[in-house]
């Protein structure tokens, strides 16, 4: 029998309570959010409980929701496949951009220790307990973090640019 989203919904509320909330099915994946001072327990629960069963970490990655009030600017979200079932998850858990920091999953999943540290070097989201967490990509001494919609899309200092072949120009008709 197929691993339905209410069997997956009603075991993590009866677990695990206010920290998970907001399901939703997204197109073809179920979704929530979770707290992110649970999130390792939750994430630990899932790929352990017999019956859910979520072994494959699929994604981890980061997003920036500069619109959004200040303690949920920032957001973490990991994508579990449950390959028994072939049964899919998103998980969210938002993060204060002053302090952004959460638990590293690299202890339950290892192939999330790159993406993590992509994730921490294009959004500056701090994982704890990560064995070697440092820049992948971009320079160490760097200070900014590209991927946040608070990074400069473009060096104003260029002179080798010329806007009207970039369509930056107002056209009077």
């Amino acid at each position: 029998m197929a691993l339905e989203n209410n069997v997956i919904q009603d075991k993590l509320i009866e677990t695990f309570g206010l920290e998970v909330s907001d399901f939703h099915q997204e197109h073809d994946i179920f979704s929530f959010e979770v707290s992110p001072n649970a999130i390792h327990e939750v994430i630990k629960y899932l790929k352990e409980d017999p019956t859910l069963r979520f072994n494959f970490l699929t994604d981890v990655c980061g997003i920036h929701y500069p619109d959004y009030t200040e303690d949920r600017q920032l957001a973490v979200v990991y994508h579990l496949h449950n390959w028994f079932d072939n049964k899919r998850i998103r998980i969210k858990s938002f993060l204060n951009i002053k302090n952004p920091i959460i638990d590293s999953m690299s202890d339950l999943f290892l192939s999330s220790n790159w993406q993590e540290r992509e994730t921490y070097d294009f959004y500056g989201i701090k994982f704890r307990n990560h064995p070697q967490l440092k820049r992948i990509l971009n320079m160490d001494e760097m200070e900014s973090f590209p991927m946040r919609k608070e990074f400069p899309l473009e060096d104003g200092g260029r002179t080798d640019k010329d806007d009207r072949f970039f369509g930056r120009t107002v056209h009077n008709c």
